[in-house]
């Protein structure tokens, strides 16, 4: 009887793992690593001090304040998006849709250009809200405006497949019925 071949569905599997491997020990378990042993040196007390430092805190309350407010005109924009995008049929709806997934298309260091070349108080954008003397590049309105735009495609892409199996039969049954469509929106 003959022994059949090994046969890999992934051709150089090994040669791929290992470089892999190979990157992913460089870009994050060196540094981290490195982190490690650079605090294992420090005393208690001066961890602490530094994690409480005046700049350490201020980083924590602009990451925390932006991070809270993107997410939360991601929910609702992202909901309203995946809404129109499902309910509704109007030109260029593929193109909309497809736009969606550009914060998914582009590496993010591309991302980080583009949106600071367009915020910045000679950009496209900036050049308008400078004239009131609104300044969006390296502030905290960019940085939301940055998060926003990475964070608004994961909550229509989770909305969207929902809204698509809700039957609209109920909702039509609430508005014969006499219900408002905010009424709609929240309670069907």
């Amino acid at each position: 009887m003959m022994k059949k071949a090994n046969k890999r569905v992934i051709p150089f599997f090994g040669l791929s793992m290992g470089v892999t491997v190979t990157m992913l020990s460089l870009v994050v378990l060196i540094p981290l690593a490195s982190l490690i042993i650079y605090t294992s040196k420090l005393s208690f007390s001066e961890i602490i001090a530094t994690i409480t430092a005046p700049r350490v805190v201020a980083s924590y309350k602009v990451s925390f304040i932006t991070a809270f407010i993107a997410s939360l005109i991601n929910a609702v924009m992202g909901v309203i998006l995946a809404w129109v995008l499902v309910r509704y049929k109007f030109p260029c709806k593929r193109i909309l849709d497809g736009i969606i997934e550009l914060p998914f298309a582009l590496p993010t260091a591309v991302a980080g250009i583009a949106l600071t070349s367009l915020t910045a108080d000679n950009g496209l954008v900036g050049k308008f809200f400078a004239k009131f003397g609104i300044s969006i590049a390296y502030t905290k309105v960019g940085i939301t405006v940055a998060l926003v735009f990475i964070g608004i495609p994961f909550v229509v892409r989770a909305v969207q497949p929902i809204l698509e199996k809700l039957d609209s039969t109920y909702e039509e049954a609430a508005g014969v019925l006499g219900a408002s469509r905010v009424k709609i929106f929240w309670k069907i």
